[in-house]
């Protein structure tokens, strides 16, 4: 991947991107109330089905969409670098996309690949709504708040730019590392067994509780960013990231105020009369 750029512009690039990665560190997203109130497992199951349910909006069913439209859109690394170059960043994104259809390391009985659908992270994120005894009548007929819409559509709108995709899967790729651990404790404290299932493959790959590995995908798109990157995109791209953290922030928020009943969810295409 190195090889594709010239060396003056990987550093340059490799510079800005950790600038970034600092920016996302320190912003108040990383330190949100939010993460503590789940880990101390005192939130009650109807406003845990409520943020599941949000969530589901926010990013579980279109996660996948956005990997796929990174792959698509690495089309745009060319012609402005060598034909091939963009197979690298799709190797890498192609791991990602492995992880979350439900393929898993080694090989099965017949020497094939090892995996099932069944296992992919967006079935498994359905599992858990069973778990929650979420009905599929409530699933289908949920209104998201205005901030969980916000939120997917703020990824959606990325998809017809190989920079904006990736930098927001990366940043996504953060958000998930902060809060599936701590939904997790929470799912736990209310005797939902996360020993398996979507909560074991969410997380980072040093936590010897779970299979995950949301820390190795975000460092690959980081990669693929730094190979992408071109200096008059710096700027637009570090806002168009924090604003996403922005969002992801006032999301939680939303969700912690709620749960503990102190604003209602206000939600998409409602006034705040009709918010509940």
């Amino acid at each position: 991947m190195r090889a594709t750029v010239p060396q003056d512009l990987w550093e340059r690039n490799a510079a800005f991107v950790e600038s970034l990665r600092s920016l996302i560190e320190t912003h108040p997203v990383t330190r949100h109330p939010g993460i503590a109130l789940l880990n101390s497992g005192t939130l009650g199951a109807e406003a845990m089905r409520t943020i599941h349910l949000e969530y589901r909006h926010a990013i579980v069913q279109i996660f996948t969409d956005a990997l796929l439209a990174a792959q698509l859109q690495s089309r745009q690394l060319e012609p402005r670098l060598r034909p091939g170059s963009k197979l690298a960043a799709r190797f890498l994104i192609t791991l990602n996309d492995l992880d979350e259809f439900g393929f898993r390391p080694g090989l099965d009985a017949d020497g094939y690949y090892r995996g099932n659908p069944a296992y992919a992270h967006y079935p498994l994120f359905e599992n858990v709504l069973d778990d929650y005894g979420v009905s599929m009548d409530e699933r289908t007929g949920y209104i998201p708040s205005r901030i969980s819409h916000v939120v997917r559509e703020y990824l959606e709108q990325s998809y017809g730019n190989y920079l904006d995709v990736t930098v927001l899967l990366a940043a996504a790729e953060e958000e998930v590392i902060l809060f599936s651990p701590a939904l997790r404790e929470a799912t736990r404290a209310l005797g939902i067994d996360v020993n398996d299932g979507y909560y074991f493959v969410h997380g980072v790959s040093e936590d010897d509780t779970a299979e995950a590995f949301d820390d190795d995908h975000e460092n690959d798109l980081w990669l693929i960013l730094t190979q992408a990157l071109t200096p008059d995109q710096y700027q637009r791209v570090q806002m168009l990231c924090m604003r996403y953290c922005d969002l992801w922030e006032q999301f939680w928020t939303a969700q912690v105020e709620h749960a503990q009943g102190r604003a209602p969810l206000v939600r998409q295409g409602m006034g705040l009369a009709e918010a509940v």
